[in-house]
């Protein structure tokens, strides 16, 4: 580097502070578009995939965002319940009916009751350990068991949803049966069960304790012909093992038992077709197609990509009226050095040069942390997408 190009960057390094600071200010605007524009491409691919693997979901009238956001992203919604027996009657047509149940959490994270169907559905497979053998058993998204530091054959507790409320059912112990391979997807965040185990969960199953098993009489407080009323220190988290689960069993009407949605996977189109305007055509229930509601929620993201955009035009103005005002000022500082230079005899030309490739060290520097911003986004873009996925179901 020598003559105009090492005098603009001796010049350029010597004022660093006022350099980053120019350099910054016009890489704002060149960042926010592009960041925005990586964002929203990947999500929108991330999202119409994963709809697009998800023929039909049916489930109780009301917000179709909320049901479709709800089955793809594994996250609970607002709307009614749909009973086990409208999955019944689904499944007598020629369509694979699959459950989901999404009302509780295990240390935080979704508990997803489904069927083996829901795996190959996602293609799922399980990295160590198995898919869920009896109800009780659970199976472990990828960063769930990361961040729990889970393996097979350890125990998880559900989440009690009232704790001093001794009506409600207890925590259930479930025991961890796999740990699924990483799929870069919202199964990953959650842990899977059999849909049976979520209505332990709601209390609508329950075992029994062996009757030959003796209680302490200082816990008991009362009894009856019938009952015996025990003290609530008696009361301990619930579990299934090969010893009790047999004694499981549901205290309810079974076409009652409640789920969040079903996952439609019809058998053919015209399969499709009929299933969906008999089911929309009652007044309980809706069934939506994900990757129709997805273009439709797609279509506001985009405008709010172009309202970003406008803005962006806006700050990239302001930029550029910034830059030649902070040039415009500095020409007045540098009079001095400009007047040294004309007696030297260096025409105007060789002036204009200089402040010009001073000015491309700026650019260059501003594109470079724009493009270590946008790597950074790129790196974290799957943090990112969850963030958002979370903030949208």
């Amino acid at each position: 580097m020598k003559g105009l190009a090492l005098l603009s960057w001796r010049h350029a390094a010597h004022h660093r502070g006022r350099t980053l600071l120019l350099a910054a200010c016009i890489a704002v605007p060149i960042f926010l578009p592009l960041a925005t524009r990586l964002l929203l491409t990947t999500y929108e691919s991330s999202l119409t995939s994963r709809a697009v693997d998800t023929p039909l979901v049916a489930g109780a009238k009301g917000n179709r965002f909320d049901l479709t956001l709800g089955a793809l992203y594994l996250r609970p919604n607002e709307l009614e319940a749909i009973p086990w027996g409208q999955l019944r009657a689904l499944s007598a047509e020629r369509v694979t009916a699959i459950p989901l149940h999404l009302r509780f959490t295990a240390q935080g994270h979704p508990v997803v009751g489904t069927s083996p169907e829901y795996f190959e559905l996602r293609r799922l497979r399980a990295a160590s350990g198995t898919l869920p053998l009896m109800i009780g058993d659970c199976v472990l998204g990828a960063r769930v068991a990361e961040t729990l530091s889970l393996v097979p054959g350890d125990d998880l507790y559900s989440d009690q949803r009232e704790l001093y409320d001794i009506s409600v059912p207890p925590a259930l112990r479930m025991r961890v049966s796999g740990v699924l391979a990483a799929t870069g997807a919202p199964d990953d965040d959650v842990v899977f069960v059999d849909v049976r185990t979520c209505w332990i969960l709601e209390g609508l199953s329950h075992g029994h304790t062996d009757p030959a098993v003796s209680i302490d009489e200082k816990l008991v407080l009362g009894r009856s012909a019938e009952h015996v009323a025990v003290s609530p220190a008696l009361i301990e988290v619930a579990s299934v093992t090969p010893e009790n689960v047999a004694s499981f069993h549901v205290h309810a009407d079974e076409d009652g038992l409640p789920l969040t949605a079903v996952i439609v996977v019809p058998d053919d189109d015209k399969a499709a077709t009929l299933i969906k305007a008999r089911l929309n055509a009652s007044a309980a229930w809706q069934m939506v197609v994900p990757s129709a509601v997805i273009d439709d929620l797609l279509a506001w993201v985009l405008r709010v990509r172009d309202l970003f955009d406008s803005f962006s035009l806006v700050l990239g103005v302001s930029t550029v009226a910034l830059v030649v005002l902070v040039l415009t000022l500095s020409a007045r500082l540098r009079q001095r050095e400009m007047n040294t230079l004309d007696r030297i005899g260096a025409s105007r030309g060789v002036v204009v040069r200089l402040h010009a490739i001073e000015m491309g060290f700026v650019v260059a520097v501003s594109l470079g942390l724009a493009l270590v911003g946008l790597a950074l986004v790129s790196s974290l873009g799957s943090e990112l997408l969850r963030a958002l996925s979370g903030v949208l179901a």
